[in-house]
């Protein structure tokens, strides 16, 4: 190991942060999780990154790639192995102005891209999130506030650069490694380090935004009749529905129909929102125009000792009522988590569901509970959320790697359908036979055949 330092402090340009350095303890965690690896590495340059790759897998160590650091099972830490921190690879460039087509560093955040794109009138359908990591979003898929218009947020990406396991530098299009482009579009970071991404951007204005609330008490009809409408809205209507919010009276909270506009237009909004306030009784509604950078909320981290724990899935139209029911039970009991609900459809929908490793193009909700606290109130809270998805599981058809705590068996299976998992083992043997690339939603190499 001590060669094999050497080498990496020699060839690598970046920054190298071990225990006891003065910056060790903020480099050492993410967001959400703390963590203690041996080496954190942040690289400046392309050949950092394949300098930094080559040491990880000489290593024998645990390696985590870090983009925003948001992940909730914190896939961007590790104890006693090496970090890969993306944070100084954030160059944001029009690289084609009559294509609309951006070029953006693997270590980026939404929120340095939206201000950077702001000037242009451009926008890339992204999170919701300003510190939320664009590799991290986009690489399992990238569900936001422009997702009915455009799409997920790998469905705007042209190419990629990747550096793989043996320290190589690819780029991955439709027309080169056209298997490591299908792939790294849903099957998260398991093939590579993703140094640059290059985006289709649109044309953007300026969105109606804001929240229409209504009594707990009406819930059961508002969520039936919000889903209701988001089958047949406009397009550029984006809409969640928060139940039990736990800084508004928990399971007395209102209901919460979060609404953003993709446009401009008073009259066209007024049109879309009305189906949506005559809901139920409107007992608050903050829906204004605003710049879409201003959308994005700012992340918190917690602060040490509070956990937050997610868990999501993915519902289709068949199953939408009888969801709604539980979910408007379970919210609006005692002890309920926050529910979130979000809608699909509209652009996502309309790409082959074997076109990206992002498959569960059919859904048309997106069910995400989230608790958080110290270990001890999180543990406290684990009988009524596994019982809640013990209810739900029957009529769920999948998961969003995203939004999970968790990254077990399981998970995996939900992420992935068989499909598209044995799919993306056949990539992994190509690029990671070795499985360097394992904190993650992890797909193992496939077997020779």
């Amino acid at each position: 190991m001590t060669s094999a330092l050497d080498t990496l402090r020699r060839d690598f340009g970046g920054d190298i942060i071990e225990p006891g350095d003065a910056d060790y303890e903020s480099a050492a965690r993410s967001r959400l999780v703390a963590g203690s690896p041996a080496h954190v590495l942040r690289p400046k340059t392309v050949g950092d990154v394949q300098a930094a790759v080559r040491f990880a897998a000489g290593s024998g160590l645990a390696l985590s790639v870090r983009g925003g650091g948001h992940g909730f099972p914190g896939f961007g830490t590790n104890d006693g192995g090496i970090v890969i921190d993306l944070c100084e690879l954030a160059d944001i460039e029009v690289v084609d102005t009559e294509r609309n087509l951006v070029r953006i560093g693997g270590g980026a955040t939404w929120g340095q891209v939206a201000d950077a794109l702001a000037p242009h009138d451009l926008a890339i359908s992204s999170g919701d999130t300003r510190s939320v990591g664009v590799g991290g979003l986009t690489l399992s898929g990238g569900i936001g506030w422009k997702v009915r218009r455009y799409g997920l947020a790998l469905d705007n990406v042209v190419a990629a650069q990747v550096v793989t396991a043996d320290g190589a530098v690819v780029t991955a299009s439709a027309d080169e490694h056209p298997d490591l482009f299908w792939a790294i579009r849903g099957g998260g970071g398991n093939f590579g380090v993703v140094t640059s991404f290059d985006f289709a951007a649109h044309r953007t204005t300026r969105v109606f935004f804001g929240k229409v609330s209504f009594p707990a008490a009406e819930a059961a009809t508002v969520l039936q009749g919000w889903a209701d409408y988001l089958r047949t809205a406009p397009e550029e209507l984006t809409s969640i529905a928060n139940l039990a919010n736990p800084f508004a009276g928990g399971p007395e909270a209102p209901v919460e129909i979060h609404v953003a506009f993709d446009g401009d237009d008073p009259d066209a909004a007024a049109r879309a929102l009305e189906p949506l306030r005559a809901l139920g009784t409107v007992v608050a509604d903050d829906v204004e125009l605003m710049a879409y950078a201003d959308v994005l909320v700012e992340g918190a981290t917690p602060p040490p000792g509070i956990h937050v724990v997610a868990h999501d899935g993915l519902v289709d139209r068949e199953s939408v009522a009888e969801t709604l029911r539980i979910l408007t039970e379970a919210g609006t009991s005692p002890g309920a988590p926050s529910i979130s609900i979000r809608s699909l459809g509209g652009a996502m929908s309309r790409v082959p569901g074997d076109a990206t490793a992002y498959a569960h193009r059919g859904a048309e909700l997106m069910v995400t509970t989230f608790a958080g606290g110290p270990a001890p109130v999180i543990e406290a809270a684990r009988p009524v959320l596994d019982g809640l998805w013990g209810r739900l599981a029957p009529y769920l058809s999948g998961a969003y790697a995203n939004f999970l705590t968790t990254a077990d068996e399981t998970d995996v299976t939900d992420v992935y359908p068989k499909s598209t998992y044995e799919r993306l083992a056949s990539v992994k043997r190509r690029y990671d036979p070795d499985n360097l690339f394992a904190r993650n939603h992890n797909v193992r190499p496939g077997q020779m055949s």
